[in-house]
Formats: structure tokens, sequence, C-alpha cells
């Protein structure tokens, strides 16, 4: 806005200088024009013809119109870059582009406690994520952790899309508001059909709603957390052993893998996945469930495998 207002003023002062070399000094166009400019300028080339001391007055007012132009502009444009006006918009393209380049990532809605855990979980597990947050003030926060981020509304179609949940496969939605949620779940689901999609949820009566708009799984942090301390208050040891992320059990990992269409799996026994690791649960295409299956069990198409094992040099979650 200050700038326009600048070049604003400028066009007025050279209209003005030269109309009034015209219509006073009785000049031409082009010698108005190359008078008002060389004036404005202070470049001092002399003048095009001789003034009277209407024309001098007039001279001297342009020269004063220029010099304080040329002290407005310098200090307007040293204000826009010291408020890294130029420098911002650089990096909402590099952003964007970094978005456009993402494919199978994931979508986080939100950057609160919720949405900075789930940001910190997939980083570590080298998973692709974007983050969409209309707070600006989040900004220096999630620049100086390196992430991908929009500051925008989350809720808003066009949001989405520059997120990329045409591409995406999955979508988080950790926002504080309920109805927000079930807003953006419902979204989402409408612009990808096959987005997997994990909302939050203060509420447990919001649950049903979020189903019903297209979630696939849904969490109440205060439910699950009640839940957690609860198991770790009855079974601590086995809390510990699952847990991939605790100090005690770091070197173990649980992965869900799914065996699709055209896997070099499908029809092998489940010990040429499983040779250090253990599967602990396979459920077939058609609902079927085992738990601990054997090794001689046939891998098929549509199998979905939880597997156990070290989460650094297994040949298990390699091949998977």
């Amino acid at each position: 806005m200050r700038i326009r207002l600048l070049a604003g003023a400028s066009v007025l002062v050279v209209v003005l200088g030269v109309a009034a070399f015209v219509f006073i000094e009785g000049w031409s166009f082009l010698d108005a024009l190359y008078m008002t400019i060389t004036t404005l300028a202070t470049t001092g080339f002399g003048e095009v013809r001789p003034l009277d001391v209407s024309g001098r007055v007039l001279t001297l007012a342009l020269i004063v119109a220029g010099i304080g132009l040329i002290v407005t502009s310098g200090a307007v444009f040293a204000q826009v870059i010291q408020e890294g006006v130029i420098g911002e918009r650089g990096r909402r393209k590099r952003m964007q582009r970094r978005i456009e380049a993402l494919k199978d990532h994931f979508i986080i809605c939100a950057y609160g406690r919720v949405g900075r855990t789930v940001a910190r979980e997939f980083e570590a597990e080298g998973i692709p994520f974007v983050v969409i947050d209309r707070l600006i003030d989040l900004e220096p926060e999630m620049s100086r952790d390196g992430i991908t981020y929009l500051i925008a509304d989350p809720t808003h179609e066009h949001v989405l899309r520059e997120a990329g949940i045409d591409r995406a496969r999955g979508l988080v939605s950790a926002v504080d508001d309920d109805a927000e949620n079930v807003y953006i779940t419902l979204t989402a689901r409408s612009l990808n059909p096959e987005v997997y999609i994990v909302a939050r949820a203060a509420d447990e009566s919001t649950a049903e709603k979020l189903y019903k708009a297209g979630a696939d799984r849904v969490i109440s942090p205060y439910v699950s957390s009640g839940r957690h301390m609860a198991l770790l208050a009855l079974r601590p040891q086995v809390v510990d052993y699952i847990e991939v992320e605790s100090e005690k059990a770091g070197a173990l990992r649980l992965e869900e893998v799914v065996i699709d269409s055209g896997s070099d799996l499908i029809g092998k026994d489940l010990a040429a996945l499983c040779e250090e690791g253990g599967c602990l649960v396979l459920r077939r295409a058609d609902g079927h469930t085992f738990t601990n299956p054997e090794a001689s069990t046939r891998l098929e198409e549509g199998d979905l495998l939880v597997l156990l094992g070290e989460s650094k040099g297994s040949k298990t979650f390699e091949r998977a």
C-alpha cells in the first residue's frame, strides 16, 4: 500500500509539472516532460528554454518535490526490506514449491499440542507431511522447526487442495474445535475418497458425527490418555514392551503391512517376510483375523499384517 501511494504521488507530481510548463510557459509536451523529469531527478542538465519568474518558481517547487520523493522513497523501501516483505514472499513461494513436490504425504490440520506431537512422530518415521494452521503467530515456530506448512484456514476447500489433498496418503485433523474437525473431515473426504482420515474429538459425542463425515479413526485425547494411564498402572511391563517410543523399548518397532496387488510376496509363506520379526496379527481381505499365524501361512492379496521386530537392521521391515 505504501509503495502504491508513493508511486501515485510521483505520477501526480510529474503530471502537474508537465501541465504547469505547458500552460504557464507555453512549452510543447515533450519539452515540458523533459524539463519536469530532469528537475525532479535533480540531474541538472540545464534549462530547455529561458525561464521567467513563474518558470523559476515552478522549477524550484519541482526540485523540492523531487528531493522529497527521493527521501521518502528511500525510507519506504528501507522499511519494506526491514519488515521482510520481499523475503517473506520468496519464502512463501519456496514453501509452495515444497508442497507441490509432495506425494503420498500426510496433512496435519493445526499445530497445537496434538498436532506438534503428530508432526514429531512423522518426522521420526521419515513420513512427508504438511501442516495447515491459520495462526500466523505460529509461522516463526514452524519455520524454525523446519517443517512444510501453510498459514491458512484448513476448513476451506481451496486450502486443502493447495496442501495436495488429491495426492495425499492421509489427513490428521487436530483442531481444538469439534465442529471444525467435522467440517474438515467432510471436505477432505469429498475431495479425496481414498484418503485415510484420523480426527480428534474433544467431546465423545462428536465421534459418531466424525465417522459419518468420513473419518476412518476418531481419537479423544482425554479418553485415550485416561486409558493409557490405567494400563500403565495395571500392566506397566506390557506397556513398556509395546510402546516403541519409550526408552526401554526403543529398539522395537510395530508396523502395519498390507499385501497389495502385484506384490512379490503373494503366494509365499509368511516365513518369507518374517525371519527375525514376528507376525502378531494376520487379517485376510474377507475380514478373518488370525493371531500369531503359523510361518507356513500363505500370503494373499489384501492381507493385512501387524509385525513386531527390530527397528534397525531388520530384513522384515525392509521386505515390507
